[in-house]
């Protein structure tokens, strides 16, 4: 019998985002670059706002703006930035 293991890629990290300090989750059930990437954080109402990216023409995108909040989506950059990084720590 042959095993498979299967790395998932979870990380936390702080975004000045809306003149203030978020801190947004990054979970992800594979180590590949394909797939989404799912991210969550709380905003300053404390409801939890959970979003996909996914990688388009070799840049992490958020799926579905037009529901999120105006200070995510312009943060989108700081993402894309942030995953790259992460797999280029792997």
């Amino acid at each position: 019998m042959e095993l498979k293991y299967v790395k998932n890629i979870q990380f936390t990290r702080l975004i000045k985002c809306d003149g203030q300090l978020k801190e947004f989750n990054f979970r992800k059930p594979n180590g590949k670059q394909e797939g989404l990437f799912t991210v969550d954080v709380i905003d300053a109402s404390a409801k939890r706002i959970i979003f996909n990216m996914e990688m388009n023409d070799l840049v992490w995108t958020i799926i579905d703006k037009e529901s999120l909040p105006i200070w995510i989506t312009e943060s989108e950059l700081a993402f894309h930035e942030i995953i790259d990084e992460e797999f280029k720590s792997v």
